[in-house]
C-alpha cells in the first residue's frame, strides 16, 4: 500500500483552513500532519515535521513569499504549495523564484487540489494555467546581465555553483561542504533555474561570462 502523502496547511483564515483540512482528510491518500497561520508557524512545521508538501497562503502574519526561501533554508527539499488569491503576475513569480513548486488560486475544487499536491509531492510543479497564460503573455522585461543573475544567487548557491564551474561533481561538492548529495541537486536545479539554464555547463558558463565582465 502506497503511504499517504503527508500534508500541512498554513493560513491564517480558520474557516478556510478547516475546510482545506477537512476535504483532503476525506480523500484516500492524505495525511494532514499539522495546521498553521504565520511564517512562524511555517518554519516550525517544517523543521520539526518535514511534511511532504506544504499548502502556504501569501497573505498571513509574516508573509507567505517571505516564508518561501526561509524554509528553504532549513528544509532545502521542502515541497511548497502556494494557494491563494492573488493573481499578480508579481506575486507568481516572487513565489517559484524563491523556490516554491505550485501556485494555486483558492477558487480549486478539492480533487483538483489533490491532484496539484500529488503532483508536487511526485517532483513536478504545477502553476494554475489562467496565471501561466497571464505570465506568457505578459511583457518581458529587459533580460537580466549575467552579473545580475549571479547576484540573485544565496551565498550557498554561489558557493555550490563555484565548485561545479571548478569541475567537481555533484557527490564530491557534497564531500567539500558536507551536505547531502541530494542537497546539492536541489541547489542545482534552484540555481539553473534562476539562471534560466538547462544544465550544469551553461550554469557554468554563466558563472565565468560574469567573472570576466567585472575584470
Amino acid at each position: 500500500m502506497t503511504a499517504a502523502i503527508r500534508v500541512a496547511v498554513i493560513d491564517d483564515h480558520p474557516l478556510f483552513r478547516e475546510g482545506v483540512t477537512r476535504s483532503l482528510s476525506e480523500i484516500d491518500g492524505f495525511e494532514i500532519v499539522a495546521e498553521g497561520s504565520s511564517r512562524d508557524d511555517a518554519l516550525r512545521i517544517a523543521e520539526n515535521l518535514s511534511p511532504d508538501v506544504m499548502l502556504l497562503d501569501i497573505s498571513m502574519p509574516g508573509g507567505g513569499l517571505n516564508a518561501v526561501p526561509l524554509i528553504l533554508e532549513i528544509v532545502p527539499l521542502q515541497k511548497i504549495v502556494m494557494l491563494t488569491v492573488s493573481e499578480a503576475g508579481d506575486d507568481v513569480t516572487a513565489a517559484l523564484k524563491g523556490g516554491a513548486k505550485g501556485y494555486v488560486l483558492k477558487g480549486i475544487g478539492s480533487r483538483a487540489l489533490a491532484d496539484v499536491i500529488r503532483m508536487v509531492a511526485s517532483g513536478e510543479s504545477y502553476v494554475a494555467p489562467t496565471l501561466s497564460a497571464k505570465l506568457l503573455s505578459s511583457n518581458s522585461p529587459a533580460p537580466a546581465s549575467k552579473s545580475d543573475l549571479i547576484a540573485d544567487l544565496t551565498p550557498r548557491e554561489h558557493e555550490v555553483l563555484r565548485l561545479v564551474a571548478s569541475g567537481m561533481s555533484n557527490k564530491q561538492v557534497a564531500r567539500k561542504l558536507d551536505l547531502q548529495e541530494k542537497t546539492v541537486k536541489h541547489h542545482m536545479t534552484q540555481i539553473m533555474t534562476k539562471l534560466g539554464v538547462a544544465n550544469r555547463t551553461e550554469a557554468a558558463m554563466v558563472l565565468r561570462d560574469a567573472l570576466d565582465g567585472r575584470l
